[in-house]
């Protein structure tokens, strides 16, 4: 009994955890794979998307006014008293300025018909359908302006992680060096080859290093949780970056020189379409003062009793006729000038923006082609430092495990390894995103 027991326990902690894996997904992506998870998840990227599916049916709604309006109706009056008129009495012989009260109609009214109402012409209708394919294209490019907004972070938020695991795997190579060396420090005091002074100075060395991993793994972890919240993953998952940074991300083919076009620019793009409705917008209000044309059809029937008897038979009278209303509208304010005086303002404002967003472009693709240049020789510069640091530590490491070398030299040389490597991480992660920001200024992110 007892140990079918522990074989129950066993079998049911096993279920526990198997149900807690799988409410946790782990994920391991590349840089793509999270941009591309983005773009499906991030809410900012939904709301963008559905912008466009709210702004179909918009369309749907304008589009509506060009068909025929079709309505029914049907009703019953109960008239508890009838209504009284008055007829002069002087028609039935009686003196003038008299009034003979009277009452027409029965108890019971009832009707039921349909009416037809079809816009033929509306000037500001009209305009509202040609827009209806640049109000799509306007949410279009606002979606896609988003999304590249969206990936422009996530990949710089993906390097400074790859960095920063580099420079943990790096603080983690240093740490293990400098463990090595207190454990040879404490060797030679013991044998008295050295002080006490020195075997404490390793330590304070190695001590700092390990608090600085402690920060760095707290940071990286923040990382983590500031990507999977703009990716749109449950912070509950796990995310695994599989790509690693190294100089093969920096290629000279985002420095080409071939002809810059405004256009390939989301941002152009969509300041051009704002462009286009404000020109839509002038047309709108100027085609106002066109008369209005519509036509309608009515329908119906109608009975008079005096019982509720109207499925029992009699009468029912009919009533058609076809209608042509033409509305020209002839002064209202000066309210309709005010509206295109407006909107044409609005137009200017609109290529102010555009020309202001030319130059601003063409400032931003030279500032990031010389970041992105200087920080290139950055990392060539940290590069043959860091190799030369890690020299100088060997050379320095073999002189004070043969005695002739002092501890002051071989901190030193630690030191200065540490802060090369981290210099030349640096230098590597600020040249990746120098190059996302020169894709993104040239339109090729």
């Amino acid at each position: 009994m007892k140990n079918l027991f522990s074989l129950l326990l066993i079998l049911a902690f096993a279920h526990s955890s198997k149900a807690q894996i799988q409410n946790k997904t782990v994920n391991a992506f590349s840089l793509e794979q999270c941009v591309e998870y983005a773009q499906r998840n991030n809410v900012q990227v939904k709301n963008a998307l559905l912008a466009i599916d709210v702004q179909a049916q918009t369309n749907r709604e304008i589009a509506a006014a060009a068909f025929p309006t079709i309505t029914t109706s049907t009703g019953v009056v109960d008239y508890t008293k009838i209504p009284t008129s008055l007829l002069p009495a002087q028609i039935f012989g009686g003196p003038a300025g008299t009034f003979i009260p009277v009452q027409f109609g029965t108890k019971f009214n009832a009707n039921y018909g349909a009416n037809l109402q079809q816009l033929l012409f509306d000037g500001q209708v009209f305009v509202a359908l040609q827009a209806r394919a640049t109000s799509m294209e306007l949410q279009r490019k606002n979606a896609a302006l988003t999304q590249e907004s969206i990936k422009a972070n996530i990949y710089k938020i993906y390097y400074q992680l790859s960095a920063s695991k580099t420079q943990l795997n790096i603080l983690a190579a240093n740490i293990a060096r400098l463990q090595t060396l207190s454990r040879d420090a404490a060797i030679m005091y013991k044998n008295g080859f050295a002080e006490k002074l020195d075997v404490d100075k390793v330590n304070v060395q190695l001590n700092n290093l390990e608090t600085e991993k402690l920060k760095a793994d707290n940071s990286i972890a923040n990382g983590y949780m500031g990507l999977k919240m703009l990716m749109g993953m449950p912070v509950k998952d796990s995310l695994i970056l599989t790509d690693v940074i190294d100089e093969k991300s920096l290629t000279n083919d985002v420095l080409s020189e071939s002809s810059f076009q405004y256009d390939v620019r989301k941002d152009f793009q969509y300041l051009s379409t704002v462009k286009k409705l404000n020109e839509y917008n002038i047309k709108r209000y100027q085609l106002s003062h066109l008369p209005t044309i519509a036509m309608g059809a009515s329908y119906s029937k109608n009975a008079q009793r005096s019982e509720f008897d109207f499925f029992k038979g009699g009468n029912w009278f009919t009533t058609s006729l076809l209608s042509l209303n033409i509305s020209l509208p002839i002064f209202n304010g000066f309210a309709t000038n005010a509206r295109i005086n407006r909107t044409k303002l609005e137009l200017r404002e609109t290529e102010n923006q555009i020309e202001s967003l030319k130059n601003s472009i063409d400032s931003e693709i030279g500032q990031a082609k010389l970041n992105y240049v200087s920080a290139v020789a950055t990392v060539q510069f940290q590069k043959k430092n860091m190799q030369l640091a890690e020299t100088v530590y060997m050379q320095t490491k073999k002189k004070f495990e043969a005695g002739t070398g002092s501890n002051t030299e071989i901190s030193a040389a630690q030191a200065d390894l540490v802060t090369s490597q981290n210099n030349y991480m640096n230098a590597l992660y600020s040249a990746l995103i120098a190059k996302v920001d020169l894709l993104k200024s040239t339109g090729k992110l």
